[in-house]
């Protein structure tokens, strides 16, 4: 907090406060509020019950979830290695080369991801490379939207880097490839794991591509939940909703551990 006086810092939690409480807080307790009910009674929902996790954390919402987590981690990894090779390359280009492999990685985020679901669906629905009915074609639309963000966030990190120590390990005799896998992405792990952790939860949440790929059998748990509320199974779908929030963060607590870790190194 970079406020010294104390009536500026009272000032400052309160207006976080004020924020923070109505936009983001709020409409979160308000579904963690509604999974643990059976019906709305006026502003606020009542009848209190648990049996609404007992369908969130079996059956068809449990094989949702799992989806959700593999569709995540390989959407993931992939992004992770592409964005990082492509900021690698990236580093060692012109300003003009630089700015057009930019915009390449940003072009999918700089339009909705139904256009890129639609996009997806549309080249690979035919052979050479039919994907339409397979898992593949979620994980591959996942990958193209999360790459964007790991790309971004290796390419800020590189110009982070001291070239110092490239340079000591350069002078000393050691092969680019030696120090890559020694010296640079060593420094770049706090970053890369930073990254990882943004991709992962961006793909557990995506729905509007996933809504247009997904084959019967492989469902990610957001479909899941807007199915659920789609049919008026508005507590059921809260649960599923809460049962992703908790997976997500609990993922991501744990990816921030191993941040630290490599920060400290």
């Amino acid at each position: 907090m970079l406020v010294h006086s104390k009536a500026g810092r009272w000032a400052a939690w309160s207006l976080f406060g004020l924020l923070f409480l109505p936009l983001f807080a709020l409409p979160l307790l308000v579904v963690v509020a509604a999974s643990l009910s059976t019906h709305w009674s006026g502003a606020f929902p009542s009848g209190p019950t648990a049996g609404n996790y007992a369908s969130a954390v079996r059956g068809e919402s449990l094989q949702a979830l799992t989806t959700s987590l593999v569709t995540a981690l390989v959407a993931s990894l992939l992004a992770l290695t592409v964005g990082s090779w492509a900021a690698l390359a990236a580093a060692g280009l012109k300003r003009r080369g630089k700015r057009c492999l930019d915009a390449l990685f940003m072009l999918p985020v700089a339009v909705p991801s139904v256009v890129v679901g639609l996009a997806v669906l549309v080249a690979f629905s035919k052979p050479p490379l039919l994907l339409n009915g397979t898992s593949s074609i979620v994980i591959l639309a996942h990958t193209i939207l999360v790459t964007a963000f790991a790309y971004q966030s290796v390419s800020a990190a590189i110009l982070r880097l001291d070239p110092a120590y490239e340079q000591a390990a350069a002078s000393l005799g050691a092969r680019p490839a030696y120090v890559l896998w020694r010296v640079k992405l060593p420094l770049l792990l706090p970053s890369l794991t930073a990254a990882a952790g943004l991709c992962f939860a961006l793909s557990m949440g995506e729905l509007s591509a996933t809504m247009m790929l997904y084959p019967p059998d492989w469902m990610p748990l957001p479909v899941r939940i807007f199915t659920a509320t789609d049919r008026g199974s508005l507590f059921s779908g809260s649960a599923v909703a809460v049962v992703l929030m908790a997976t997500t963060l609990l993922v991501l607590l744990a990816v921030s551990r191993i941040r630290t870790r490599a920060t400290y190194r």
